[in-house]
């Protein structure tokens, strides 16, 4: 045999084993548990993404994420924050976790508070930089608060919160809508969920205040759903909260979550109908989320990236985080395995990034959902499972396909290589 078909042949076999070890590999990620099954205890992984995240911080990723799209650097920066906040909430024994927990989300709040972190809002709306910003850095700085013992919380971040509640407040009392602008003569409700779930968080932790204002919202937001879905809708018109837009997958897998700390009774309601109209298996292959209901198709943006069969890689992340607020742990399991196995971890004893770490902004909103937790309601009575036991089986089968497809030629030749007599090789003749 000539020099180059013996490295052709250990090419092949060489090429063999990585396709067969990969297609192993994927196949322990999809059966071994990637979220725990309840609101305690760390989500496997988590705390090495935490790690990625923060190099990558420190490497200037949030300035990278800006050039993406516009919340790229508050987004990278919050949601980093707030999975500190959601993995020392699941192990409040932990004091190491907490005092960690603390000190990197009072750094992600610093960088939101400055400069960059305001910069692509504008002071002339109301509240000031918009429901967007206020809402998010009220939320995580009450999740701060809330790792700090209640008589020993710091008095300035105290105020601070008391003031930025106070101001969303007054501008949800003043408005006709209960969707209020984000950036100039734009408004999406997702971003006034987050603030109202803020004002309910402040009134656990402060003397209760804003009931009245939380139930104003509700009503005012019922007569305002969309009325293809009958859920919150994607965009609404300024000033009048009209749905202007169906809703999307990519903005309901966030409204889910927050609204279960809203008010459970209506967000089982909403989370019923998201589950039946934009969950779905295509092709068969395990559970993943459409931008658009079902029976509806259109076009992929920023927010929902591209949609291939309809389905929002974006949204079938974050709704690992809804389902989890909602006690569904059937299908936070299910969504969190698939993501194991589509979204190409890869991992050190130090670090854990998805798809190679090409966009960080992917792997906070992974570990964000990963740690979901209510953080001010309980979860209540949890929905009828949607998933079945044995989602992972045809995913299972793929992958032995796969794993096995490389060996079948050289099998098939074992298998009809002529016997030293004549009589092909195979089974011995009745």
């Amino acid at each position: 045999m000539s020099a180059a078909r013996r490295l052709l042949r250990w090419s092949r076999r060489f090429a063999a084993v990585l396709v067969s070890l990969f297609a192993l590999a994927g196949a322990v990620r999809l059966t071994v548990p990637a979220v725990p099954d309840g609101p305690g205890g760390e989500p496997p992984g988590v705390r090495r993404q935490l790690a990625f995240l923060r190099a990558a911080l420190d490497s200037g990723a949030g300035e990278r994420a800006q050039e993406l799209f516009p919340e790229g650097y508050f987004f990278l920066h919050a949601l980093y924050g707030l999975t500190w906040v959601e993995l020392a909430l699941r192990e409040p024994g932990e004091a190491a976790v907490r005092a960690s927990a603390l000190r990197e989300a009072r750094w992600a709040l610093d960088r939101l508070d400055g400069p960059a972190g305001r910069a692509p809002f504008s002071p002339d709306l109301t509240p000031s930089y918009g429901v967007f910003y206020r809402g998010w850095c009220n939320w995580l700085r009450g999740g701060v608060l809330s790792l700090q013992p209640p008589d020993r919380r710091d008095p300035g971040e105290l105020r601070r919160f008391t003031d930025d509640s106070a101001a969303l407040g007054r501008a949800f009392a003043a408005s006709r809508s209960p969707f209020l602008t984000a950036y100039p003569g734009r408004s999406w409700p997702v971003d006034s969920v987050v603030a109202v779930a803020s004002l309910r968080l402040h009134d656990v932790l402060r003397p209760p205040r804003y009931a009245g204002a939380v139930a104003r919202w509700l009503r005012l937001t019922r007569e305002r759903l969309d009325p293809g879905t009958g859920l919150i809708p994607h965009e609404a018109e300024p000033g009048t909260g009209v749905p202007a837009e169906v809703a999307r997958g990519s903005s309901q897998s966030m409204i889910q979550r927050f609204l279960a700390d809203v008010d459970p009774a209506f967000a089982a309601q909403q989370y019923a109908r998201f589950r039946e109209r934009y969950v779905v298996t295509p092709l068969g292959l395990g559970p993943a989320v459409r931008e658009y209901p079902v029976g509806m198709d259109g076009p992929g943006d920023v927010d929902s990236g591209p949609l291939p069969l309809g389905v929002s890689l974006s949204a079938t992340a974050v709704t690992v985080g809804a389902a989890q607020a909602r006690g569904d742990t059937a299908l936070a399991g299910a969504l969190a395995g698939y993501g194991e196995l589509a979204g190409l971890p890869v991992g050190t004893p130090w670090t854990k990034r998805y798809a190679f770490g090409l966009l960080p902004i992917g792997d906070a909103f992974l570990a964000w959902s990963k740690t979901a937790r209510p953080w001010v309601s309980r979860a209540g009575e949890p929905p009828p499972a949607s998933v079945p036991w044995w989602w992972r089986a045809p995913l299972l089968a793929l992958l032995t396909v796969v794993g096995a497809a490389p060996w079948l030629p050289a099998l098939r030749r074992r298998l009809t290589r002529p016997r030293p007599g004549g009589a092909p090789a195979g089974p011995a003749p009745c």
